[in-house]
């Protein structure tokens, strides 16, 4: 290091009570000092020899920062692996007084820790992203099949805005006479919500099994909702209906969902207007008023949740209802018809959304 007039003793002490290792090489690859950390663990002296020597043994690095910082004049980071160990080494270039680059301090940094816990996380995160996936998997699959039910031809659209959805459906037989019919809104998104679509669905099958009391079953929905004793923010809407295919009667209870449904008949519309609160345990006691319509053949409701209506474009106005009613008036696939109108309005749709439709047939 006498060669190097530009580094003063006081600098040496210092790179001396570093934890790090530190190590000054000139432009010949020679190393020309050593730190007191680097030279105890090494557990040899290496000043005098090649910088490669201690670390590439036999030849010079394939990505020598060393030498691109004394060519350069730029700092230079790598990573790599010594021994048993990972080392960050960031070279940094060394001027003389003269102003030119003499050499370079080079300052190896053990973050073996640091790697192996980025590899732990990254691994849990890879497990944990292969059963997000399978739980979506799980989810679409759990989605009733498209086809016919008890006099009702059943289509619809489903998208989350996450990998695991809050929006939900399910059409399923009550009875020999009698089919359930629901969409429901999760607040949230994601595994949380998902949880609780995955609720949804087993209790209401469980409870309008045989059963065709809306009122007892959306009660009794409620009701084990409680049990669960979550949190005050974790609620959902859903609006239940029941079809009769002797009577072609329909009734219908509203909990909270906000998207009205509509039903179709002769190229007119009626909104299936209906309040009710959520399921939510900041209510103790709740009761539900069912309303009912006379359907016939070609009629179509359409259950949808405000993933549709509440998509913004680019100037910040909403999809919104009346464009929603718009759409479905058009001539064509009403399904077709909506996903055409979504996508020409906004490219960017930040929500779940379901659109379910019912016809009967």
């Amino acid at each position: 290091m006498n060669d190097y007039k530009s580094i003063e003793p006081y600098q040496l002490s210092i790179a001396d009570g570093m934890i790090d290792w530190v190590r000054v090489v000139d432009k010949n690859n020679v190393v020309l000092y050593v730190n007191k950390k680097m030279q105890e663990d090494l557990k040899e002296d290496i000043v005098g020899k090649k910088c490669f020597d201690v670390l590439c043994r036999d030849k010079r690095c394939d990505f020598c920062i060393s030498s691109i910082t004394m060519e350069s004049g730029n700092i230079m980071r790598k990573q790599q692996k010594f021994r048993d160990k990972t080392y960050m080494i960031i070279s940094s270039p060394l001027y003389g007084k003269d102003g030119e680059i003499e050499g370079s301090v080079e300052v190896f940094r053990d973050i073996t820790k640091e790697v192996l816990l980025a590899e732990e996380i990254n691994e849990r995160n890879r497990k944990m992203s292969e059963d997000i996936k399978f739980a979506k998997n799980m989810q679409e699959r759990m989605l009733p099949p498209k086809g016919t039910y008890n006099g009702i031809s059943i289509d619809y659209l489903y998208e989350s805005s996450e990998l695991l959805s809050g929006d939900y459906f399910d059409v399923f037989e009550i009875d020999e006479n009698n089919t359930g019919i629901y969409i429901c809104d999760v607040v949230g998104h994601g595994v949380t919500a998902s949880l609780l679509t995955i609720f949804v669905r087993q209790s209401l099958r469980t409870l309008a099994k045989g059963n065709a009391n809306l009122n007892k079953v959306m009660r009794e929905l409620h009701k084990t909702f409680l049990s669960l004793n979550l949190d005050y923010d974790k609620y959902f809407s859903v609006f239940f209906g029941i079809y009769n295919k002797n009577s072609h009667e329909f009734k219908y209870v509203n909990a909270g969902h906000n998207s009205v449904p509509i039903l179709i008949r002769d190229n007119s519309i009626k909104t299936l207007m209906l309040k009710g609160y959520p399921i939510a345990n900041i209510f103790d006691n709740v009761d539900y008023t069912v309303e009912k319509e006379i359907l016939k053949v070609g009629d179509k409701i359409i259950l949808y949740t405000d993933g549709i209506t509440e998509t913004i474009n680019s100037q910040g106005v909403q999809f919104g209802f009346d464009r929603l009613v718009q759409t479905v008036l058009e001539e064509g696939n009403i399904l077709k018809n909506i996903m055409k109108s979504l996508n020409s309005f906004s490219t960017v749709h930040k929500d779940d959304y379901a659109v379910l439709l019912a016809e009967i047939i």
